[in-house]
């Protein structure tokens, strides 16, 4: 009997609902379990919708949601029948305008009742506003509504697997980010590929942990188990106290995370005792960012399954290589094998390498894509003789490993969040007291590289610093806030009079500051502290692996970034059962004003309860 391989997103879907359509699709924390066949009704009735509200098949549709079951379910319903295009909720009102404009957005769907962001930006641009509210008969249960059509009533029609399924902005060496369109027969051939490499079936269960406006995150942690026919637990994003809970709730039998998380992981269950973690983990993915050699032996010992690295991008709709399975060897340092895609090293004159020499790493495939959006001149640099150039400088060994031992580009990857360097120029540009800047790439531990800046202030300004960080973070998402800023006289120039990026990290000597923060800032200002200040001083050490730190210390100048100010924050909730907000730290980043802020949370908590407390007091 031939079998019909899927080819689109929704024979995806339809696929497993004819096979098995009472089997689990979709699980959330907070709902009964989504069906394959409850899955494919809410695609049909996103369908419907949309229809209804003039969005047809090439229409391109924003989607701003925060992680979890609800999301995941509307990437596929949105992709099954028109483009789907998620975006960051923790964009900026510039950023969602550049998006919304660069995508060419019909349509931008968000939770029901949202004002402001996003929602504000599309009404000035015309583009239809579609509200989702939350159904509860199970995971990823919607219905949309929207009171500005976006156009007249659309029939509906089927989608090809040519057709554009999924739209993504990666970003450019030194412009702009560039707009990745990837076709239905892109993303089912790396759901395949990567399904295939790690032997996914049925019983498998996915732990979704990273985000979904991330091709990792959708194609990786949800497409790939529903290709394969399982199923797929998603929570509501990372957070590193919840991360073992779930594990132990839910039964995942693989989880795919960026390293900075996985080290985060690891923290945790030192936390938890030194013993091995019980799971039914069969094995770990762990990619989009150069990991720590050591890290993946301790993963092993944590939880006693193999450590897999993954290696792809947002061009390839995900994973190009990956370590294979035991009993095939993982070879230390590498990024594994090709899946299913030809892999090749190259020379700077385009000619195929040998094994063990060091060249540009060029992939081609069906889960490529075939050229970024309205932009020949990238095209034109980023493809070669029919293959796409990563950008990546590695090599291949004797078996057929690859090895990734540096990057062309300029981007900076931050964690596996890829941010271009001019979009952060252009914000420090606007500042007043600013003339010159380039941000470039700086050396982290956990997170392999961090934001960092180089500016020339105007003759006769003043520069805060504080203030500085505080106007980017205004203006931009917090990972794209510069870690460090360095106040030159003049930018560095090469021969060419052009400031480089790459290397400017080693050239203004932040190379050793990267590794021991302390030689940024001297001696650390070792204060007394109150008690509340001794527990928050204590949690921000052990999070950027200082001695100690002093009451008027800075935070970022300690080696602090918004993913290191998340870890400080969720470590706070759990010692003081307090809410406090990540933006105190780039408001006022001292030791002592987290300590405040703290306190202040504190009282408020308990204010309530004295309150009642006093008038029973004053009844009795």
């Amino acid at each position: 009997m031939t079998v019909t391989v899927p080819e689109t997103v929704a024979d995806v879907l339809s696929f497993h609902a004819r096979l098995r359509p009472t089997a689990v699709a979709i699980e959330a924390f907070d709902r009964v379990p989504a069906t394959y066949a409850a899955l494919v009704a809410q695609a049909e009735r996103t369908r419907l919708a949309l229809r209804s509200f003039g969005v047809g098949p090439t229409d391109r549709v924003a989607i701003v949601l925060p992680d979890g079951a609800d999301t995941a379910v509307m990437f596929l319903s949105v992709a099954a029948c028109a483009v789907a295009a998620p975006l960051n909720p923790a964009y900026r009102d510039r950023e969602f305008a550049f998006h919304l404009d660069s995508l060419a957005a019909r349509a931008v769907v968000v939770p029901a009742g949202s004002i402001g962001g996003v929602v504000d930006v599309a009404y000035r641009r015309g583009i239809a506003v579609i509200e989702m509210s939350r159904r509860n008969d199970h995971a990823g249960a919607f219905e949309l509504s929207c009171d500005r059509r976006a156009g007249t009533a659309c029939e509906s029609a089927s989608v090809t697997p040519d057709a554009l399924a999924l739209l993504l902005h990666t970003s450019g060496t030194t412009a702009r980010p560039k707009l990745v369109p990837l076709t239905h027969a892109n993303i089912c051939a790396a759901a395949h590929q990567n399904a295939a490499v790690v032997e996914l079936g049925p019983d498998d269960r996915s732990l979704a942990v990273t985000p979904l406006f991330h091709v990792g995150g959708l194609i990786c942690a949800v497409l790939s188990p529903l290709y394969a026919g399982g199923s797929v637990v998603c929570t509501p994003g990372f957070h590193a106290p919840h991360f073992l809970d779930w594990l132990r709730a839910y039964e995942p039998t693989w989880y795919g995370a960026v390293p900075t998380m996985q080290r985060a992981i690891v923290d945790q269950a030192r936390q938890r005792g030194s013993g091995p973690i019980q799971s039914k983990l069969r094995f770990i993915q762990a990619g989009s960012a150069a990991m720590d050699p050591g890290l993946p032996a301790e993963l092993e010992r944590v939880f006693g399954v193999p450590v897999l690295a993954r290696y792809g991008m947002t061009e390839t709709s995900g994973p190009i290589a990956a370590s294979p399975l035991p009993p095939r060897v993982r070879k230390p340092g590498s990024v594994g094998i090709a899946t299913g895609v030809d892999i090749a090293v190259i020379d700077e004159h385009g000619r195929t390498l040998g094994q063990n020499q060091v060249g540009e790493i060029v992939v081609r495939g069906a889960n490529v894509m075939g050229g970024y959006e309205r932009n020949p001149e990238a095209n034109a640099i980023a493809f070669v003789n029919g293959w796409f150039r990563t950008g990546d400088q590695g090599y291949q060994d004797e078996d057929g490993y690859f090895f990734i031992t540096g990057r062309l580009k300029e981007i900076i990857n931050r964690g596996g969040e890829k941010i271009s360097p001019r979009e952060i120029d252009d914000v420090l540009l606007e500042h007043p007291s600013i003339t010159q800047a380039v941000t470039f790439a700086m050396p982290d531990s956990q997170l392999g590289e961090t934001v960092a800046a180089a500016v020339v202030v105007r003759p006769g300004a003043q520069l805060d610093q504080r203030e500085l960080r505080g106007f980017v973070a205004n203006r931009l998402a917090f990972f794209k806030v510069p870690a460090r800023i360095v106040v030159l006289d003049e930018l560095p120039k090469g021969p060419t009079g052009k400031v480089q990026r790459i290397g400017l990290a080693e050239r203004l000597g932040l190379l050793d500051r990267a590794r021991n923060p302390l030689l940024a800032n001297g001696k650390t200002d070792l204060k007394p502290l109150g008690s509340t200040g001794q527990r928050v001083a204590r949690i921000v050490a052990d999070v950027l692996a200082l001695p100690e730190v002093g009451v008027d210390e800075d935070f970022f100048e300690l080696g602090g970034d918004s993913l290191k100010a998340m870890q400080v924050m969720a470590r706070i909730q759990q010692q003081f059962a307090v809410e406090v907000s990540v933006r105190i730290l780039f408001d006022a980043p001292t030791i002592g004003d987290l300590t405040a802020a703290v306190d202040a949370s504190v009282i408020e908590r308990t204010l309530p309860h004295a309150d009642a407390h006093q008038r029973l007091q004053s009844v009795s």
